[in-house]
């Protein structure tokens, strides 16, 4: 057994709602599940049993707690440190009383940070032709109308843009339009391509001896999926055809590319429907983001034992992954991330996606789980 495991606490849970942890209600926590997912807001379910009390209140639902709108935070408690999973609103609040009073159940349910973008129905005009944004810039100056902080790349520029919708509403279809990741974690936006190139996370281990912290992986090779992707229109003046083939352009996570350029075939593309009203150039930027989605041809799944990975692996982020051979094993994209903590314990349950094969990293230490990060 490594010194990391063999001293680490197992791992639990730490609750905090309008800045106080409830601590009081834990006994009554039967368990908590956080979803989390590269398209999709982060969302966090808490089951409770509750009681009456003596004074015909009930132990869980009438303690003042939980409210619409409270604000929330979950994170991991390892013992010596803890680290967040995610941070919101309290979203609702459902309370069952069957007939047997002894099953009585409090589900609580909290959204991430997306909640307050996802409040009010606006009609403004974001750009115009005088004066162009980008679509970066319109996710800074929604950021900043609502008290966050925000890490955003310019994108696709707008001559006209209308929003007619909720802030979040606008943003997932610019974020869409441009090939972007949007999402909300610890107060900041972040508006901007996968991102990477930056430092993975703690590594995944399996089948690794005492260093192993997965309980099961698989991974599967989707060969039909298209290399490129192709858009065409008709031009302006009625007579021509617009037309261009994008290929995927994010940085490889192995060594080879996951396509079939050499499989001594046609080329693989398929043609996309520029959607109407847009630009040309916003087709060609929708139809590359579709052959970057699409050169994921490797996903994989899996269930880490939270206590002997020791971390929260968040969605958005790099994860290396060893043990499942030279072909398989490498850095991978997280794609989903479900937390749970109940009576057996602490487990995360992922998707990942790759676009390459080839292991071309290794664990940065024998013991990949000593450090905190």
């Amino acid at each position: 057994m490594s010194t990391a495991q063999e001293f680490r606490q197992p791992a639990t849970y730490k609750i905090t709602v309008s800045g106080e942890e409830i601590t009081d209600l834990y006994p009554y926590l039967v368990d908590v599940k956080v979803e989390m997912s590269r398209r999709a807001s982060s969302v966090c379910t808490m089951t409770f049993d509750t009681i009456r009390l003596d004074d015909c209140t009930w132990m869980v639902q009438d303690a003042g707690d939980f409210e619409p709108w409270n604000e929330f935070k979950i994170e991991a408690d390892f013992g010596d440190y803890d680290e967040e999973i995610m941070r919101g609103f309290v979203k609702t609040i459902k309370a069952d009383a069957p007939e047997q009073m002894g099953e009585a159940k409090v589900t609580v349910t909290c959204q991430d940070e997306t909640m307050q973008l996802d409040r009010e129905h606006m009609r403004k005009i974001r750009s115009r032709e005088d004066e162009p944004l980008t679509d970066g810039e319109i996710a800074r100056e929604i950021s900043g109308e609502n008290n966050l902080s925000v890490e955003a790349e310019d994108g696709l520029s707008n001559i006209s843009l209308n929003q007619d919708s909720t802030h979040i509403k606008l943003l997932r279809d610019r974020a869409e339009a441009n090939g972007f990741e949007l999402y909300i974690r610890n107060g900041k936006l972040f508006f901007q391509p996968p991102q990477l190139d930056e430092d993975p996370q703690a590594p995944i281990m399996v089948y690794s001896g005492t260093r192993t912290n997965c309980i099961q992986f698989s991974v599967m090779h989707d060969g039909h999926r298209p290399d490129e992707v192709g858009v065409m229109r008709t031009a302006e003046t009625g007579t021509e055809v617009e037309q261009e083939t994008l290929k995927p352009d994010l940085t490889l996570l192995g060594k080879k590319a996951a396509t079939s350029e050499n499989a001594g075939l046609v080329p693989f593309v398929w043609q996309t429907q520029r959607p109407a009203g847009d630009s040309f150039e916003e087709a060609k930027a929708r139809a590359k983001a579709k052959a970057n989605e699409n050169a994921w041809k490797l996903k994989a799944d899996g269930e880490l034992d939270g206590s002997l990975y020791g971390h929260v692996l968040l969605t958005h982020k790099l994860v290396g992954v060893y043990g499942v051979g030279e072909t398989y094993s490498g850095l991978y994209y997280v794609d989903t991330v479900s937390h749970v903590f109940n009576q057996s314990g602490y487990r995360q349950s992922f998707k990942l996606l790759r676009n390459a094969t080839g292991k071309n990293t290794e664990p940065e230490s024998d013991d990949s789980l000593a450090a905190v990060r």
